[in-house]
């Protein structure tokens, strides 16, 4: 990304602030605790969203982890969880809100090829998780459960800022 559209992105949020994503579960690059991975209860972890942009239409999130399989030579990008059309009135997610979902939003596939969460669970090393929220012009409408590759290309042209927030996971730990 340019560096000037970044420096527009940040300074986009509504109150002169960049916008904000945040857990009260866990602080930006700190531990994801366990109840959120599969040595848990394997439950989405609560986010808030703060400081969108005038003209948000829309909200999109995409939890992700780069460093699969192994962070020491990690040869794909593995997805968690994938959400469009978040109302750009929704503060944010509580614990477990994948199991119920704000009014309006839908679903793509991650990549066990499912919708909903899926929570970490790195087969060896500590793995980082990006959850990356995108706030959107427009509403997207009906994609058909996208990939995130499809994702990004419906949202092209339409992101008015991005915030990321991430934490980090290793078994046993």
């Amino acid at each position: 990304m340019p560096i000037l559209f970044a420096v527009f992105l940040a300074a986009a949020g509504a109150h002169g602030g960049a916008m904000q994503l945040t857990s009260t579960a866990f602080a930006d690059h700190q531990p994801i605790p366990s109840p959120f991975t599969c040595e848990g209860e394997d439950v989405s972890p609560p986010l808030a969203f703060e400081d969108l942009p005038a003209g948000t239409k829309s909200l999109a999130l995409v939890v992700d982890d780069p460093d699969a399989p192994d962070p020491r030579a990690p040869r794909m990008t593995w997805v968690h969880w994938v959400l469009y059309d978040l109302p750009a009135s929704t503060p944010g997610l509580a614990e477990g809100a994948s199991k119920a979902l704000p009014k309006g939003t839908r679903e793509g596939t991650n990549s066990w090829g499912q919708t909903g969460w899926g929570g970490p669970c790195p087969p060896i090393g500590r793995h980082r998780y990006f959850f990356k929220l995108y706030a959107l012009d427009t509403v997207l409408g009906d994609l058909r459960h996208p990939t995130p590759a499809k994702l990004d290309q419906a949202m092209r042209g339409h992101v008015l800022a991005k915030a990321e927030l991430v934490g980090t996971y290793e078994k046993g730990h």
